[in-house]
């Protein structure tokens, strides 16, 4: 299918995208993929529908928007990325009985970006949602994804968790 905004649209390893990628100074990896739709149904089955024109058009709407607020949405990747460091992984990073390494010494977000600059994809969903998910230094088994809807970050989590 060809959309006006994202072009060729296809099927592709974690369900559909086209030829628009993201990329953001912040992250260390570049034209990432932008997958549009859910990869899975309810029932967990992959969904093999092309997402339709109308559903294109708010997904590029969902995108630009994102885009065009960039710099706060980064600010707020940061931050909540931080306050999750803080919640989970603090207590066992900064001391180093627990760790068997030297204490991190993260006690703000800046000092914590190293940590969350490899973004693996993004996804445009239904009902103004984006969902980012990034290849988590600190636990790369789960890494972390933000859920994004009508621009502000409503779900912070491993990803598929949010």
């Amino acid at each position: 299918m060809t959309h006006r905004y994202w072009g060729n649209v296809e099927a592709d390893w974690a369900g559909f995208s086209s030829d628009i990628t993201f990329s953001n100074p912040f992250f260390d990896t570049q034209n990432v993929e932008v997958f549009l739709g859910d990869e899975y149904d309810e029932d967990g089955e992959e969904i093999e529908e092309l997402p339709s024109e109308n559903q294109l058009t708010e997904f590029a709407e969902t995108y630009q928007n994102f885009i065009a607020d960039i710099e706060t949405n980064i600010k707020s990747i940061q931050d909540k990325a931080y306050e999750r460091y803080l919640k989970l992984y603090a207590h066992f990073y900064e001391n180093s009985e627990k760790s068997g390494e030297p204490a991190l010494n993260i006690d703000n977000a800046y000092k914590h970006n190293d940590h969350i600059k490899e973004i693996m994809y993004m996804r445009v969903l239904d009902d103004k949602t984006i969902k980012v998910s990034i290849r988590y230094k600190l636990d790369s088994e789960h890494g972390l994804e933000f859920k994004f809807v009508g621009g502000q970050i409503t779900d912070v989590g491993g990803i598929a968790e949010t």
